[in-house]
């Protein structure tokens, strides 16, 4: 497992060199670039200025692990899901111009008066019109654990049924809904069931504070380690006035709890 952070909101202020400058210096591998921020990696750059951010990443040392995108699949109106659809697939091409191997998307809940699977079918489907149009680029489509109702991993496992595509995978978002009833080890949390619908299809983790405790972390990690993964793990945390100190004592508290070898 690798250490990243979302520019989303930590490093919400930073441009392309300061991203790299500090990652640098925090000794973090990679970056999930979130739309909007000060760094304005967006598809309107041109192919000229792409290849300029290529380049400084790739001087700098620094991957470029995902996009962090805002397209979103569950409305009502067919036609603000086709625009979410045509935008996820421009942010494909920027990916695949930056050498970035996945583009993340999410659902964001449900609107009212529709039912739930008509719902999860209708994600399902813009899911793999977008995973068959980013397989064409090299590029996975990464589906974040997110929003109401949406989060809940039963319905996520739900959207990449009805997905039903290889290049459809699953971002793992450390959310509380993530956690099952107290089982039989004293009332302890835990993600391990879960996490087993989703575990053969998880490519990208975002995780919270380390320091919150209702959260099993160790069981999480040790749980990815179980499945094989070797991609990266995203610090996404709010913004700090000392935040190259904050990271240090992330990546300190991250390596702790990795399962001993």
């Amino acid at each position: 497992m690798k250490l990243g952070t979302v520019t989303y909101m930590i490093a919400a202020t930073w441009d392309v060199p300061t991203i790299i400058k500090n990652l640098r210096e925090t000794k973090l591998e990679g970056v999930e670039l979130r739309t909007t921020h000060a760094h304005k990696v967006e598809p309107t750059l041109s192919a000229a200025e792409r290849r300029e951010v290529r380049r400084q990443f790739e001087d700098g040392g620094i991957e470029i692990a995902g996009l962090g995108t805002t397209c979103e699949y569950q409305a009502a109106d067919p036609a603000v899901v086709r625009k979410n659809i045509e935008e996820t697939k421009e942010f494909i091409k920027l990916a695949h111009d930056l050498g970035c191997p996945g583009v993340k998307v999410r659902p964001n809940g449900v609107p009212k008066g529709v039912p739930l699977d008509k719902t999860l079918r209708q994600i399902g489907a813009a899911l793999r019109e977008v995973g068959e149009f980013g397989q064409g680029y090299g590029v996975h489509v990464r589906v974040e654990v997110h929003g109401s109702v949406t989060a809940e991993l039963p319905n996520i496992k739900k959207m990449m049924d009805y997905a039903d595509h290889d290049n459809v995978l699953v971002c793992w978002n450390s959310n509380d809904s993530d956690l099952d009833a107290p089982g039989g080890d004293g009332g302890a949390p835990s993600v391990a069931r879960n996490f087993g619908l989703v575990a053969h299809k998880i490519a990208a983790v975002h995780m919270r504070d380390l320091t919150i405790e209702g959260y099993p972390w160790r069981q999480l990690f040790r749980l990815l380690g179980d499945a094989g993964f070797e991609g990266y793990c995203f610090a996404e945390i709010p913004a700090s006035s000392d935040p190259i100190r904050v990271l240090h004592y992330y990546r300190a508290l991250w390596r702790a709890y990795q399962p001993a070898v």
